[in-house]
């Protein structure tokens, strides 16, 4: 039973993550704006997502505990070249690429490089939410934020609250995703106030 609600959760988890971002691309691609969209928050959170890869890959975890990464990481770059085409010049998310490129072989030169990585990479998960967060309470328009991905990131963290209690028990990857599961929530809630705003406005 155990094996099966596990197997359940994995693939249940790389399905989202397989469609988790598509929402989002799609309505930036359908409004050709992405207004509503923190820039610092898609930074942080690629680099969180890099970060975290890196350790799993890196501890030889399992590979259906952290397979869901690259679909997310490579969602991400392409929302981030909308995002820098739609604000003007796709090639000044160059520089972007290239630092995480280069980051995903600094993080393993030392073992305690990559120990420390992991310990801060809540932190800036968490601060990629914020960004978002403090955006939508600035402006207060959710523009073309996709509160269907929003949720999708919900239910990947709570599914991954499961699985990690069945498989390594780790209290740093347990922390992240209790945390992750609360602020992804918390800004699908933030992204669905404004966007009932927004259609009381028109």
């Amino acid at each position: 039973m155990w094996a099966a609600m596990l197997a359940v959760c994995n693939w249940s988890t790389l399905g989202a993550c397989a469609a988790l971002k598509l929402p989002q691309i799609f309505a930036v691609l359908t409004a050709r704006s992405a207004r509503g969209i923190s820039l610092p928050s898609l930074l942080l959170e690629l680099a969180g997502f890099l970060v975290f890869l890196r350790y799993q890959c890196y501890y030889e975890y399992p590979l259906l505990t952290y397979l869901e990464y690259p679909i997310l990481i490579l969602q991400d770059l392409i929302l981030l070249l909308c995002v820098f085409h739609f604000n003007g010049d796709v090639r000044r998310a160059a520089p972007y690429i290239a630092l995480l490129v280069t980051s995903w072989f600094l993080l393993t030169l030392q073992k305690w490089i990559i120990d420390l990585a992991i310990n801060l990479c809540t932190f800036i998960s968490a601060a990629s939410k914020f960004a978002q967060l403090q955006d939508l309470w600035k402006t207060k328009d959710s523009g073309v934020m996709s509160a269907l991905t929003c949720s999708l990131a919900s239910y990947t963290c709570a599914t991954r609250i499961i699985t990690t209690l069945m498989t390594t028990n780790d209290l740093t990857i347990l922390t992240r995703f209790v945390i992750m599961m609360t602020l992804n929530i918390w800004v699908t809630a933030t992204v669905l106030r404004y966007q009932k705003t927004d259609v009381k406005a028109e």
